[in-house]
């Protein structure tokens, strides 16, 4: 059975985003992005909502050539080969390949996906992770708390869900971003 994990780059603070909804100062460098690339690694299929997918689908066109920094084309190549699952009631149609649209997310269809998949699953954005807390299908957290208090906005984790977990390992990288993993008890 595949797992379904949730990744986030986020400040001290526990945003994703500050107030103003930006997220400029969560850009990984080098040595974050390429830990990114190895949790990225083994995902078959993404599932988002509508907002984390508009920003992630500039990866369908990202440049590639030889001049763009190898640890970027990766990510790229990653997130092309993988499928998407974009959940939203207000997207009328999706631009990218291997991507299909569904109009709400059942977590019993999730459930469904994960004992069918051969590669493991992720989920992107707060919202559409909240939704995969609150009803106890994500496997695995990894965090990537950086160096900077944004004082509010978009939380990366949500309010409301009590969860236990167990800490596997931990991270600490020379720009001061700290990587938590997580498992997710039963």
């Amino acid at each position: 059975m595949a797992g379904l994990i949730y990744s986030a780059i986020a400040s001290l603070d526990g945003y994703i985003e500050d107030a103003q909804g930006e997220f400029d100062w969560a850009a990984p460098d080098d040595e974050v992005l390429a830990a990114v690339n190895e949790i990225e690694r083994p995902i078959g299929t993404y599932l988002y909502g509508r907002r984390m997918y508009e920003t992630m689908r500039y990866w369908e066109t990202a440049p590639t050539g030889a001049d763009r920094p190898a640890l970027e084309t990766e990510f790229t190549r990653i997130w092309r080969q993988a499928d998407k699952i974009v959940y939203s009631r207000t997207l009328q149609s999706v631009s990218t390949e291997r991507t299909r649209l569904e109009p709400t997310f059942d977590p019993r269809a999730i459930t469904g996906l994960k004992q069918s998949a051969d590669r493991d699953l992720s989920v992107g954005g707060a919202d559409l992770a909240r939704r995969a807390l609150a009803a106890n299908l994500v496997d695995e957290i990894h965090l990537f708390l950086g160096p900077i208090l944004v004082g509010g906005g978009k939380r990366a984790l949500p309010e409301g869900v009590s969860i236990s977990l167990e800490l596997l390992s931990e991270r600490r990288f020379d720009s001061g971003v700290v990587h938590l993993h997580y498992r997710v008890r039963s």
